[in-house]
């Protein structure tokens, strides 16, 4: 049975563990240079800059969801940014990814976000039909630019987030 609630300080270790996985997955482990006490901070600490929702199947942590709000100025209202959605592989095709997202657009609505968004890899052709069963599109025009400002573990591979 599925359960999703919002992350706790206790499920730093587990988010942590569950972002390493998705490291694996898209091939970026060696881009991880981050630390379970860099998240807890940012998740927990006096000033959050991240939140996350849990996905349980009966007691077993199975996938997560880390957002953050930002902002859009031309519609004056905030934005929900999915940084990352990530099933365990055992757990999937069961709704979880799903019931997270719908849980995320819940709240997204509940607080008045003119959008929900995020990035995908491009030859993460599962993660795009999954993305677009759920209704939404890519944004055409707009390219994702990037400054790293903080030291990376390697050279950057062809694909990055």
């Amino acid at each position: 049975m599925m359960r999703l609630r919002a992350a706790e300080p206790a499920d730093v270790a587990a988010i942590f563990e569950l972002i390493g996985e998705l490291a694996d997955y898209e091939r970026l482990r060696d881009r991880m240079v981050g630390d379970s006490e860099d998240l807890r901070r940012h998740l927990f600490g006096e000033r959050p800059f991240v939140h996350a929702l849990i996905a349980h199947w009966d007691d077993a942590v199975a996938g997560m969801a880390l957002y953050f709000f930002n902002y859009s100025t031309f519609r004056c209202r905030p934005g929900l940014y999915l940084e990352d959605l990530f099933v365990r592989p055992a757990f999937r095709r069961r709704g979880i990814g799903l019931s997270l997202l719908r849980e995320l657009e819940r709240r997204a609505r509940e607080l008045g976000c003119a959008r929900l968004e995020w990035a995908v890899l491009d030859w993460n052709q599962p993660a795009i039909d999954f993305y677009l069963r759920f209704g939404a599109r890519p944004h055409e025009g707009w390219t994702l630019y990037r400054k790293e400002l903080c030291p990376a573990a390697a050279a950057p591979p062809a694909a990055e987030r």
